[in-house]
């Protein structure tokens, strides 16, 4: 018996120590010479695109935060919860450019990585999804490009959020740009269950047995939230006397 554990044992060091291996050599391949020498030579065109990319995320959030105002005057209630950004990682953008074979330069990563920014807005129900999403587009300014709903069609993982790629523009010194956008809503539940899921999915030292486990209990977990943003969204209407659900719209009213 100890003979055949250590063996496992074995089996199991080797396996931690190819895997170790293989992150170490995809990191190399994503920065790759071909694209630090890029990034070298482009230094400031990439930094300026940045730059404008952080200037599209301020454009979203300031509409977002203008539209909970008047929320709260017009229905004396604040849908959204709290509203965060995020620029994506250089390794994340490395490795879409390469997956996509998008060409090296500023204006192809920029024509075709739509969600280099993006914005996530939490949200206290799930009706209060769409109706925000809806006001969000109708904006004259606003240009979509893209809908997702995994709300309505959750992934086989149990994840659940509405996804929008939109065009926003910004003002600079000289000139009007559009900018691409990826906006997401959540409730609070779905929030939290994405960001369990995502910790757990990028903890590389679990065996394979405990992360089968591990995913089928989170997909019944998401589930278990899904059904509880809809009871709390009944107790809600009773609260408010008011049956939302007459004019929130839903995602397949938002076309493109």
């Amino acid at each position: 018996m100890d003979t055949i554990q250590n063996a496992l044992e074995t089996i199991h060091e080797k396996r931690e120590q190819v895997q170790e291996y293989r992150r170490k050599q995809l990191k190399k391949t994503l920065l790759s010479d071909e694209f630090l020498n890029f990034v070298e030579k482009n230094t400031a065109p990439f930094d300026t695109m940045i730059a404008y990319y952080r200037c599209a995320i301020m454009e979203v959030e300031t509409k977002f935060k203008v539209l909970d105002e008047q929320f709260s005057l017009t229905y004396d209630a604040n849908p959204i919860e709290s509203i965060k950004s995020r620029i994506k990682s250089m390794d994340s953008l490395v490795r879409k450019i390469r997956d996509r074979n998008v060409p090296l330069t500023v204006e192809a990563i920029m024509e075709n990585i739509t969600d280099i920014a993006g914005v996530r807005v939490i949200c206290s129900f799930p009706e209060d999804i769409y109706r925000l999403a809806e006001s969000f587009v109708k904006q004259d300014d606003i240009k979509l490009l893209a809908t997702k709903d995994y709300i309505k069609n959750p992934k086989p993982s149990g994840y659940r959020s509405l996804h929008l790629i939109v065009e926003v523009p910004i003002f600079l010194e000289n000139e009007k740009r559009p900018m691409k956008v990826e906006v997401q809503f959540r409730t609070i539940a779905m929030d939290f269950w994405a960001s369990l899921d995502h910790k757990l999915r990028y903890k590389k030292d679990l065996p394979p047995e405990k992360q089968k486990v591990l995913t089928e209990e989170l997909c019944r977990c998401a589930q278990a939230s899904a059904a509880l943003d809809g009871r709390m969204q009944q107790i809600r209407d009773a609260i408010s006397g008011d049956d939302w659900s007459e004019c929130c719209m839903d995602a397949e009213s938002i076309e493109i």
